[in-house]
């Protein structure tokens, strides 16, 4: 078993076509893995959801019952979870919640949890993601955009996974902007300067043009930097 916690800096960065693409590849490449989408919200049914992207990677349909397997809390009103949650007249129970993840991560083969929204989104009164990544102790993927301010905004997340004492494998910088008025950077020139602040990172970047949409190098570089954890953590 190896597992991975997909997380981002933000929502809409690109966490779902990461996860999405990376069970493909694997899947494709003679690496068994499963995806799982703990916390939704804008949830409005199986079709077009997060839950129903990664069930597609893994050769599934998106079924109720198929997207309560690898969901176990899902929301409807596009807000953050505690917000989702409460206009629901609900609340999500943390230790339930680190319970499906945990026995998400000890199936085998390799599993893919990805996070919702970004790394310091709460999920309720007390705890955010990053809490619950604090408990799991998955290597960490943070997804990043290319936009400005995505460089104070990624950073600011890296400081508080190391705060956190978790091990961030890979920082993948997505083409994806903070919204449609927010200018695009050059993917290389983003990378370069996380590079530059955060030495100890592998980063690596991945273009939005199909015809270049290859994730072995992605995939190649999570692995092997987690690999490497999971044989530090065993020795």
């Amino acid at each position: 078993m190896s597992g991975i916690f997909i997380t981002a800096t933000g929502t809409g960065i690109g966490k779902t076509f990461i996860t999405s693409g990376l069970l493909r590849y694997l899947n494709a490449n003679g690496r068994p893995a499963e995806g799982f989408k703990p916390v939704m919200s804008g949830y409005e049914g199986p079709a077009g959801s997060d839950a129903a992207s990664l069930l597609e990677a893994m050769g599934k349909m998106p079924t109720d019952d198929a997207v309560a397997e690898i969901s176990a809390f899902r929301f409807k009103a596009p807000l953050s979870p505690d917000m989702a949650a409460l206009a629901e007249n609900r609340c999500i129970d943390f230790s339930a919640l680190t319970q499906f993840c945990h026995q998400a991560a000890s199936r085998s083969g390799t599993v893919l949890i990805e996070g919702v929204g970004g790394v310091m989104v709460p999920l309720d009164t007390e705890h955010t993601v990053l809490d619950l990544m604090a408990l799991l102790r998955l290597p960490v993927v943070l997804v990043a955009g290319s936009y400005l301010g995505s460089l104070s905004h990624t950073l600011t997340a890296a400081v508080a996974l190391k705060a956190a004492g978790l091990t961030t494998v890979t920082v993948v910088v997505n083409e994806a902007g903070a919204g449609p008025d927010a200018p695009a950077i050059p993917l290389a020139d983003t990378a370069a300067s996380l590079h530059r602040f955060l030495p100890e990172f592998e980063v690596v970047t991945l273009p939005r043009n199909p015809q270049d949409m290859d994730f072995a190098p992605v995939a190649s570089a999570i692995f092997r930097e987690s690999d490497k954890t999971a044989a530090a953590v065993t020795d």
